[in-house]
């Protein structure tokens, strides 16, 4: 049996919003399986559980350069939310888009080889960003990014920290509405034929725990995990959501996509720090590693 520490479920906790003390069972029954938890959580405690996603600590910027039917965008990850907005570092991020849209680098590497200068620093990306670590004091790392090119594209950044790349045809302004829809909704496919087979028996698992607690017939807890089944895809699935700009509440994005005679191909998401697991660093324990060591240096 795993060891359930309090930062194993103080983290947990930090995801899902529920109880301590449920977190903490939901763990020793998990057997310290932190991803099994939230499963298990899930099905004692319904959504509020699932918000893993909207969680995510991990500093950086999302960057997007778009030039007729060419473009990119890309995550570029600091240490600190403060080195996320130093000028130097959001110029480096900017650079990296226009060059992943102009030079089409294959993967990171290739990207850092990417001839360019800047604050004194070169003659390429890497070396830029090698030279800002230096100078700022800070790691940081091109993550991901994605290249477009061949057809229309919309994009829409909130901020620095959301981004969304839309490839469509048709209407320009209900492109760029579909890409703050994007942003705002998080969809993870254009379809609900289009979601993930992993995802489908994720919530196929979650949701027939939940329909097996109720002690109904099994014919009755089938048709409630189909149910929550078809729920889930039109939740998930761009087209069946509702558009969040629907003057009547009730247009479905794919309404409003239709009433504008538009296409959309497909659609690139990026969240900042999205899967990436911060540290959590842990300041007494660290104080008090401090203070052993000066003793048995005295």
């Amino acid at each position: 049996m795993a060891a359930i520490t309090a930062s194993m479920v103080g983290e947990l906790r930090a995801k899902t919003d529920a109880p301590m003390m449920e977190c903490k069972r939901a763990l020793t029954e998990a057997d310290g399986d932190m991803v099994k938890a939230e499963e298990i959580l899930r099905v004692k405690l319904g959504t509020k559980a699932g918000k893993a996603a909207s969680r995510v600590t991990a500093e950086g910027v999302i960057t997007a350069w778009i030039q007729g039917d060419v473009g990119a965008i890309v995550e570029v990850n600091s240490e600190t939310d403060f080195v996320s907005k130093n000028d130097s570092f959001i110029a480096m991020a900017n650079a990296a888009a226009r060059l992943v849209a102009e030079k089409n680098p294959t993967d990171i590497e290739a990207l850092g080889a990417l001839a360019y200068e800047q604050d004194g620093y070169g003659p390429t990306l890497e070396d830029v960003r090698k030279g800002l670590i230096g100078k700022i004091g800070e790691n940081m790392s091109f993550r991901r990014f994605k290249r477009f090119g061949g057809g229309a594209l919309a994009h829409y950044l909130h901020g620095t920290r959301i981004g969304v790349v839309v490839e469509y045809d048709g209407d320009a302004a209900a492109a760029k509405d579909v890409a703050m829809h994007v942003a705002a909704m998080k969809p993870v496919a254009l379809t609900g034929a289009d979601v993930p087979a992993e995802f489908v028996e994720r919530e196929r698992s979650v949701a027939a725990a939940k329909a097996a607690e109720s002690g109904k017939p099994a014919e009755i807890v089938t048709k409630m995990v189909e149910g929550s089944i078809q729920k889930y895809l039109k939740e998930v699935s761009l087209a069946d959501q509702v558009f969040v700009k629907a003057a009547d509440g009730k247009q479905t994005v794919a309404q409003m996509l239709k009433d504008h005679k538009t296409a959309v191909k497909g659609f690139t998401l990026y969240i900042v720090g999205e899967g990436i697991e911060k540290k959590q660093d842990d300041f007494a324990a660290e104080v008090a590693a401090q203070v052993a060591a000066a003793k048995s240096a005295a």
